[in-house]
């Protein structure tokens, strides 16, 4: 590469770096404004301290703004703490390099976890469509694999996330000939949820995201969790619309406040009026242990986010698996720190470099 070309790569990569801080930046001082006008100014020594740590122990003042607002939501500062834009931009490619983007072909995901709770049941691939098992599926088949035992069923765009290239099949709508639309996915069974979490949203099914991380050391373990119910307009849970709440990882609880996606709170479903405090999530620990193990049977991915339902025999069912920027802020917000035993706030710093073994006469 000729220094003209490497001066070129260098600035395309600070161009890059700058929107991706200045997007953050945005974003966190925007949800800041609106925790703050519902629970007031955060006290300017807990602010000082978010910047100090961002310099100090992060590197970097830039990285104080999501700090600012975990600190507004946990009415205190915590050390440990990850900055959502520090784990993008630091902490993902050292834990995860490219093996984290392998989780947004959905196709492979049971593949590769070797795992049937995973509710994939076919799959459309550059122009192929496909069983389960990978052998070619007729389009004339599709609708009684798809239908199998109830009237819906879910397709998912490769990369679709947030809600976003998700779409929910009817058996009375469905038309094999409108495949040749859709962009390379997956279908998916309808998960018939838990009656329970069928009281805060009976028509659209709750997710839940669980977060597990690999230590190094091999040993996966539990870093976080919250539900995510969609609203009585929707046809699935959507980032735009959605209500979370955060799960507690020793009892599988419901904390007493849920959150908007603007980050207001509220102590029960807006739709329903079905209430958050104490409802203990049904099958939880089936839900821990299986991503546990799908964890460690797909460890290069330090860091993964599952997002899961729970059917009414307490089963869990795997919906997807995100190992590229997955979501940590509101849980670091709301349960964190959750990382705070990885070393993550060190690896921003330089590794000094071991000088190569000299030969004899050297």
């Amino acid at each position: 590469m000729s220094a003209l070309d490497s001066v070129a790569d260098r600035a395309v990569r600070q161009a890059g770096a700058y929107r991706f801080h200045r997007r953050h930046r945005t974003e966190a001082s925007a949800l800041l404004a609106t925790i703050e006008a519902e629970r007031g100014p955060t006290d300017p020594a807990l602010t000082r301290a978010c910047d100090a740590y961002a310099g100090d122990v992060l590197g970097w003042r830039g990285y104080a703004p999501w700090l600012r607002v975990y600190t507004a939501v946990a009415g205190e500062f915590r050390e440990g703490w990850i900055p959502d834009n520090y784990y993008g931009r630091v902490v993902l490619p050292a834990v995860q390099g490219p093996y984290g983007e392998v989780s947004k072909l959905k196709p492979l995901s049971r593949r590769l976890l070797q795992s049937d709770l995973i509710a994939d049941v076919a799959y459309w691939v550059n122009g192929g469509l496909y069983d389960r098992d990978l052998r070619h599926l007729d389009r004339a088949a599709l609708a009684s694999v798809l239908f199998a035992g109830t009237d819906r069923a879910v397709f998912k765009s490769d990369d679709s996330i947030q809600g976003d290239g998700v779409h929910v099949l009817h058996r009375d709508r469905f038309d094999p000939a409108s495949v040749d639309r859709l962009p390379s996915g997956v279908f998916q069974s309808w998960a018939e949820q838990h009656p329970l979490l069928a009281t805060f949203t009976p028509g659209s099914v709750a997710t839940m995201r669980v977060t597990t991380a690999v230590a190094d050391d091999g040993t996966a373990s539990l870093r976080a969790a919250y539900l995510r119910f969609g609203r009585a307009v929707d046809t699935h849970v959507r980032s735009g619309s959605h209500v979370r709440v955060a799960v507690g990882l020793r009892d599988g609880r419901l904390a007493a406040e849920g959150f908007t996606p603007r980050w207001t709170t509220l102590t029960a479903h807006p739709d329903s009026g079905t209430g958050f405090a104490g409802v203990a999530v049904p099958g939880f620990a089936a839900c821990v242990d299986a991503v546990l193990e799908l964890h460690r049977r797909m460890p290069f991915a330090r860091c993964v986010g599952w997002d899961l339902t729970v059917d009414a025999d307490e089963r869990p069912v795997v919906l997807e698996w995100n190992a590229g920027h997955n979501d940590i802020k509101f849980s670091e917000a709301t349960q964190g720190p959750c990382f705070a035993d990885m070393g993550w706030e060190r690896l921003w710093r330089p590794v000094a470099r071991i000088p190569a073994p000299r030969r004899p006469g050297q």
